[in-house]
């Protein structure tokens, strides 16, 4: 069964809403300058919030890896998701598991091969954060666990587990009313995927 990641958590609601519903990863956007950032003070606020076995994850997009390695060391993140343009040597400077983005496309084979050795997992999307569907054909090939994003929702949530069988879920604008996450959304979406 696919685990499931609820990114772009802001606010203590949103914590209580995971802390009740349990999914097995969270997002918090570290990067400045997004629809969802928070600046470090709420994410250490909000860290301290979230039960011990939700893993927190921290979204970075072309950011500085001493700055990173700063939300590390002090305990707000557990892993760290790279999803800009960073470059494997990049990569291996954070002091964290890393999962980094790939942008699926014509390219995506040729870019998962440089990456094979410093990712602890892959995460495949169309885009930064876009909310659509892409075509899964176009899915590279490789033996790394990866997450899979990108417009999946209530309705296609079990064909993207049944499918494609990937580590993990990453879900955000689906789990949303009006810009904000929705407790009812939430659990709709992991009891869907939990169903056996």
């Amino acid at each position: 069964m696919s685990k499931i990641k609820i990114c772009g958590l802001r606010r203590d609601e949103d914590i209580e809403y995971v802390n009740e519903l349990v999914p097995d990863y969270i997002g918090f956007i570290l990067t400045s300058g997004f629809r969802r950032s928070i600046d470090k003070k709420t994410a250490a606020q909000l860290k301290a919030q979230l039960r011990s076995d939700i893993t927190a994850v921290g979204v970075f997009v072309d950011d500085d890896a001493e700055r990173i390695n700063t939300f590390v060391s002090e305990g707000i993140i557990d892993a760290v998701q790279l999803h800009g343009s960073e470059s494997p040597e990049f990569c291996k400077k954070i002091n964290a598991p890393v999962i980094k983005f790939i942008k699926c496309g014509n390219a995506a084979q040729d870019t998962i091969r440089l990456y094979e050795n410093c990712a602890d997992c892959f995460l495949f999307d169309s885009g930064t954060g876009t909310g659509k569907t892409f075509d899964w054909s176009a899915i590279p090939k490789t033996e790394k666990p990866f997450f899979l994003a990108g417009g999946i929702g209530v309705h296609n949530i079990r064909q993207a587990i049944e499918k494609i069988k990937p580590f993990a879920i990453d879900l955000s604008s689906s789990v949303e009313t009006d810009g904000v996450k929705d407790y009812y959304k939430i659990k709709q979406i992991l009891e869907t995927a939990r169903y056996e």
